[in-house]
C-alpha cells in the first residue's frame, strides 16, 4: 500500500465511524447563514454579542476612507514581521487600548489564539517545570504543553482538589509550576473557578495562565471576561484573549507584566515567525473593542437567551450542562447527533454535531452557540423543532 492508498484507507476509516469532515461554503448575514442556496437561523457563530449583525459598525469605521481612500490605517497587509517592518501603528494604539482596560498592565497581541496557546508555554515553560492543564483544555493549549518540553499532568476537568493533590505532591521537584485553564469550556459551556486556582497558585507560588477566548466581551461589567466577573483581574499572571469570536475581528491578545511581554518578543516562535496581522484588522480590533466595553444591555440579554434554552432543554428531558452562551446538547454517539443536527437543519435552524477527538468519546453533541442578535421567538423555534 503507497502514501495515496494509505490516505484514502484512514478517510474510509472516518467515514465509517462517522467522524469524517468537511469545509462548508457558508455565508453568515447578520442572526442568519446562506448555505447551499438556503437560509438558516446561525445556531453555531461565536460573534457573541452580534457585532456581525450591526452593518452600522461597519460603515462607521471606514467613514474616514471618504476623506483619505489610500489611509495606510486600511492597508491590507503588513508584508512583513512584527520584528521587522510589519510592527505598524496600530498594533501599538491596540496594545495601548488593552492595557488601559486591564489597569495599566502590559499588553500583546498575536495572529491568532491558537498561535498565542502553541507558542506561549514553549516560550516560557522547559525541561525543569511542570505544566498542570485542565483535561478538557481547548487543543491548542494541549499543543503547545506538548511542544514544551516540561512535564506535565491533565488533572480532571475542575478538579480543584485534584490538582491541589499534585501541587502539594510535586511543587517542590520543579522550578515552575504553571496552572493553565480556559474560564468557559468551549465545548461545554461550563465555567472554571478563577478566585479558587487564584488561591492555589498564590499558596503554591505557581504561574497562572488562562484562556478567556470564549468569555472576552460575553462576562464582566467592561466585558472583559470571567477574570473581571470573578474579580481576579489582577491576580492571573497571563489572561489570553481573543478579538476572532464575541469582538468579530481576527487575532488575539495577552495581558501580563512587562517582562513577559519582552520575553516572548524575543523567544514566541509564532510571534517572531510569522507576518504581522493587516493594519486594517488591528485597526477594526481597536475599533470594536471600544464598543464592546459598553455593550452592557447585549452581555445582559445573552445571559438570559442562554438560560431560556438550557432551561428548556432540561425541562424537555435532553442532557445539558454549561453556564454560559455555549449551550451543548449532549446525544452520545456520532451518527444520532449527526441525524439530529440534519432535522434541526431541515427545520431551518444551522447547527452541527460535535464529535470525538473534539470532545471525548460517547459524548457527541449539538453546541448550540447563542449570540445577542438572537430574540425570544428564536429560542422557541429551537424547542419546539426538538
Amino acid at each position: 500500500m503507497n502514501f495515496g492508498e494509505r490516505i484514502k484507507a484512514r478517510l474510509s476509516g472516518l467515514e465509517a465511524s462517522g467522524n469524517l469532515r468537511e469545509l462548508k461554503n457558508i455565508e453568515p448575514i447578520g442572526k442568519f447563514a446562506l448555505w447551499e442556496g438556503k437560509k438558516y437561523l446561525n445556531l453555531s457563530s461565536n460573534d457573541y454579542l452580534g457585532l456581525g449583525a450591526r452593518p452600522e459598525l461597519i460603515e462607521e469605521f471606514y467613514r474616514p476612507l471618504a476623506a483619505n481612500p489610500i489611509d495606510r490605517k486600511f492597508a491590507l497587509s503588513a508584508s512583513s514581521s512584527r520584528l521587522l517592518t510589519g510592527n505598524h501603528p496600530a498594533y501599538k494604539e491596540l496594545e495601548a487600548r488593552l492595557g488601559a482596560l486591564y489597569g495599566g498592565r502590559s499588553a500583546l497581541v498575536f495572529n491568532s489564539g491558537y498561535h498565542a496557546n502553541v507558542g506561549m508555554l514553549p516560550a516560557l515553560a522547559g525541561p525543569k517545570d511542570l505544566i498542570l492543564c485542565d483535561k478538557l483544555n481547548h487543543a491548542s493549549i494541549i499543543d503547545g504543553m506538548l511542544l514544551s518540553g516540561a512535564k506535565f499532568r491533565r488533572y480532571p476537568h475542575l478538579g480543584y482538589e485534584a490538582l491541589e493533590k499534585i501541587l502539594d505532591a510535586s511543587r517542590g521537584d520543579f522550578e515552575n509550576v504553571f496552572i493553565v485553564t480556559e474560564s468557559v469550556f468551549s465545548m461545554d459551556g461550563d465555567l472554571a473557578d478563577l478566585k479558587r486556582l487564584a488561591g492555589l497558585k498564590k499558596k503554591y507560588g505557581a504561574v497562572l495562565i488562562v484562556d478567556e477566548a470564549h468569555a472576552v466581551g460575553v462576562f464582566g461589567e467592561n466585558g472583559l471576561g470571567l477574570c473581571e466577573a470573578q474579580g481576579v483581574l489582577t491576580e492571573i499572571d497571563i489572561i489570553i484573549g481573543t478579538f476572532g469570536k464575541a469582538l468579530c475581528s481576527a487575532g488575539a491578545y495577552g495581558i501580563m507584566s512587562p517582562e513577559v511581554r519582552d520575553f516572548l518578543v524575543n523567544a514566541m516562535r509564532p510571534l517572531i515567525f510569522t507576518t504581522g496581522l493587516p493594519p486594517v484588522s488591528v485597526a477594526w480590533s481597536g475599533f470594536v473593542l471600544d464598543k464592546a466595553a459598553a455593550m452592557k444591555e447585549e452581555r445582559e440579554r445573552l445571559s438570559r437567551l442562554s438560560a431560556k434554552l438550557r432551561e428548556g432543554l432540561a425541562r424537555a428531558g435532553h442532557k445539558t450542562l454549561g453556564d454560559s452562551q455555549i449551550v451543548p446538547l449532549v446525544v452520545g454517539e456520532n451518527r444520532p447527533a449527526l441525524a439530529l443536527a440534519e432535522r434541526l437543519r431541515e427545520a431551518g435552524l444551522l447547527v452541527f454535531a460535535i464529535r470525538p477527538p473534539t470532545v471525548p468519546k460517547n459524548t457527541a453533541r449539538l453546541r448550540f452557540s447563542l449570540t445577542s442578535a438572537l430574540d425570544d421567538s428564536d429560542i422557541a423555534q429551537v424547542l419546539a423543532a426538538l
